[in-house]
């Protein structure tokens, strides 16, 4: 089994509330995670599990172990007999674990029902930190993160990320809101990963659908909640110069960028036309996953101004501000460095990194230039 980097975070967390909750996509772990922690295990989404804690909820809320509740949003029913038991006894911890796929409906149900009493932490599918073996390390950008999309098994991919996407749109996305057919709903996912790494901009998105922006939004919303994407807002600097001020739209796990963009090998990859945005949204979905991971509060920007100063991340710990600059080349310029000082300097940040596949890292304190495992040994650093 590989050692996940929440597990700690996870486990300070149960020590400190009733219950916690793991919210993450479909098969990055979450029940091999839950089940190695220790526990009783209930399936909510199985007809026959719901029977089994129905009858035995008397005897688990009155015992000692804990209890997991898998895919806990299918069932809300749930959630106000957990508000119950634990508000008979407040003094216990750890008692329940609940995991859930689809953030939207499982936090509407956790706000309604147990605000104050439940602690919420992010799973993601494999980290690089995570893979200690060279092979996974080493092929990690092209297959994503998901253990059985090419992690464990390097010829699953793309296959695993197809069959894991025609699922979603055929099951998940209709049974959260998204009112389509499988058919335009992978329509739809193909146009956000045309548009990875770029400015959100739900007008044209519409257009190009037949829809208006506000059913475009909607949807990305949805799609936003399982998982799949991520929206980065703008930093709003107080500079001179006019700012973008549109989120960047980010996927999340590269496997499923790829598969979408119909991207099978690592030569595919390198000669596509979208390759550089796909290494800058994997490099800031690594940084932004670990942090979750190791249950450090930071907020996440991107800037960019009007005359095309830009910086692909920007991360905010405590009194850090650090300045990120992604660049698809093994051998940065010393004007890449020059144009992120400049970008650093607009923004006051305190630490500035230029990002690429450089095999030589150099610099330190202030300015770094690095790869991509050093900058995440960094970012770790943060959890201090």
């Amino acid at each position: 089994m590989i050692r996940r980097l929440a597990a700690r975070n996870l486990r300070a967390a149960l020590r400190r509330y009733p219950a916690v909750t793991i919210v993450g996509p479909r098969q990055c772990g979450k029940t091999t995670l839950a089940r190695a922690l220790g526990g009783e295990y209930f399936d909510l989404e199985q007809e026959s599990d719901r029977v089994r804690l129905e009858l035995e909820w008397d005897r688990l809320s009155a015992g000692r172990s804990r209890v997991i509740l898998d895919e806990a949003q299918s069932w809300p029913a749930v959630f106000p007999r957990l508000r119950g038991a634990i508000d008979a006894d407040r003094r216990r911890n750890g008692r329940f674990l609940l995991l859930g796929s689809v953030s939207l409906a499982l936090m509407r149900s956790v706000g309604e029902s147990l605000a104050g009493r439940m602690a919420v932490a992010e799973l993601t599918p494999f980290l690089q930190p995570e893979l200690r073996a060279a092979a996974m390390r080493g092929r990690r950008w092209l297959v994503g993160g998901f253990p059985d999309g090419g992690i464990r098994r390097a010829g699953a991919f793309p296959g695993w990320q197809s069959n894991y996407l025609r699922l979603l749109a055929e099951r998940d996305l209709p049974a959260i809101g998204i009112p389509c057919s499988p058919q335009v709903s992978m329509r739809f996912l193909r146009m956000l990963a045309a548009l990875n790494g770029q400015q959100w901009n739900a007008s044209e998105l519409g257009r190009s659908m037949g829809i208006n922006y506000q059913t475009a939004s909607a949807y990305a919303d949805y799609v936003e909640g399982a998982f799949l994407i991520r929206r980065l807002p703008p930093l709003h600097a107080n500079i001179a110069k006019r700012l973008v001020k549109a989120p960047k739209l980010l996927f999340r796990d590269s496997g499923l960028l790829h598969a979408l963009l119909g991207i099978g090998s690592e030569d595919a990859l390198l000669s596509h036309p979208a390759v550089g945005a796909s290494w800058e949204s994997h490099v800031a979905e690594q940084c932004l996953g670990l942090l979750a991971a190791l249950g450090v509060p930071h907020e996440a920007f991107h800037f960019r101004t009007s005359d095309g100063h830009e910086l692909d991340l920007v991360l905010e710990v405590g009194r850090e501000r650090w300045a990120v600059e992604v660049k698809l080349t093994s051998d940065p310029s010393p004007h890449d460095m020059a144009r992120l000082d400049k970008c650093a300097s607009m923004i006051r940040a305190t630490r500035a990194f230029l990002v690429s596949r450089t095999r030589r890292d150099a610099g330190g304190g202030a300015r770094v230039s690095c790869g991509l495992d050093r900058l995440l040994r960094e970012v770790a650093t943060l959890a201090g």
